[in-house]
């Protein structure tokens, strides 16, 4: 055992966080806990782990489900594509006889990259593979004083070297587990404990004065805004939705018409757009109000700034377009984005409506 892995097993010992997945060899209850945790905090991922596996406690079941039943249980987590390939990735295993058992062939699985297959394998099957993720980076580029930026291929390559190298190969599990937990609980992005961190003696980024410029990244995230006008149209019973479709995060979720604007909108100027005439071509509107008014919508590449309105139209009355017909009562059953769900909420709540028109 090297100096690096006994000092972090020792703090490991007495700061681990106590999490379910970790009560576990079940290759399948690691994978989803992982795929949870790739985009989300362990705060809020526990409470989705513990429902999503006690609907969907193996993979049988979770390949024997309803998409739309999946995706409604993953609602509210975001990065819906995680869902997605947790299911298609379920029904793979399923066909091929049970969950892999190589690194190769979970690495093959559809969502499972570097990081998340070395974490199945050596949490389950106790195979000798590094981790690396970003408190992985952190932890390592600080205490060897790394400044290679984590964010080219050259970068990634030497971190994954270090990481084998420093890997105790004895028991890879709990040495992977202690250094994600060192790097999320004690050497945390900002304002590190540095003075009762059991590395400071030998931490070179501590001794430099770099702690807070690494690890280093070369590229920033360019930030784009986007402008959604989404419209809950309904008559005294039905309400209508659609299911996205394209490659976007959203796919195959449901949602409200939606009119999307490269430019912020007034009211007079979004009634008067050709999209707002077309989809109301044939109904007779009784009623605009508005449900709530530019709500920032946060994605790691981009800001939405999302209206809704509600729109009252005669009974019988259709809208143009793959609209599906569901009855108000009903809509709480469809898988939704965060975004939709906020809507949905504030439209049983009808007195705080403004009148449009």
């Amino acid at each position: 055992m090297t100096f690096f892995s006994k000092r972090l097993l020792a703090w490991y010992r007495e700061n681990k966080r106590e999490l379910p997945w970790r009560e576990t060899k079940d290759p399948y209850r690691i994978w989803v806990s992982e795929i949870i945790l790739q985009q989300t905090r362990v705060s809020q991922g526990y409470e989705y782990y513990c429902r999503f596996t006690e609907r969907f406690p193996d993979v049988y079941a979770l390949a024997a489900a309803d998409e739309d039943e999946m995706m409604k249980y993953w609602q509210g987590l975001g990065y819906y594509s995680r869902a997605r390939n947790l299911h298609t990735a379920a029904r793979s295993i399923v066909d091929n006889g049970g969950f892999p058992k190589t690194y190769k062939e979970v690495r093959a699985l559809k969502g499972v990259g570097d990081y998340t297959a070395a974490a199945i394998c050596s949490f389950a099957f106790g195979l000798p593979c590094a981790v690396v993720d970003g408190n992985v980076y952190r932890v390592l580029s600080r205490w060897l004083g790394i400044d290679i930026p984590i964010d080219t291929a050259a970068g990634k390559k030497y971190f994954a070297s270090v990481a084998d190298e420093l890997l105790d190969k004895s028991q890879p599990g709990l040495y992977n587990q202690a250094i994600m937990d060192f790097g999320a609980l004690q050497c945390v992005p900002a304002s590190p404990s540095c003075v009762s961190c059991p590395l400071a003696d030998s931490c070179v980024a501590l001794q430099k004065g770099l702690v807070g410029n690494l690890p280093m990244k070369q590229h920033k995230t360019k930030i784009s805004e986007r402008f959604f006008y989404y419209i809950y149209v309904h008559s005294e019973k039905v309400a209508f939705i659609r299911k996205r479709n394209g490659e976007d995060i959203w796919r195959n979720l449901y949602e409200f018409p939606l009119i999307e604007a490269g430019k912020e909108l007034e009211d007079n100027e979004l009634f008067s757009l050709p999209d707002w005439d077309r989809l109301f071509d044939g109904c007779t509107v009784e009623r605009i109000s508005l449900i709530e008014k530019r709500v920032k919508h946060v994605l790691s590449h981009r800001i939405i700034y999302a209206t809704c309105y509600d729109v009252t139209i005669n009974n019988g009355d259709k809208l143009a377009g793959d609209y599906r017909e569901v009855m108000i009562a009903d809509l709480h059953k469809f898988p939704v984005s965060r975004l939709i769900s906020r809507f949905f909420s504030i439209i049983l709540k009808p007195n705080k409506r403004k009148l449009c028109h």
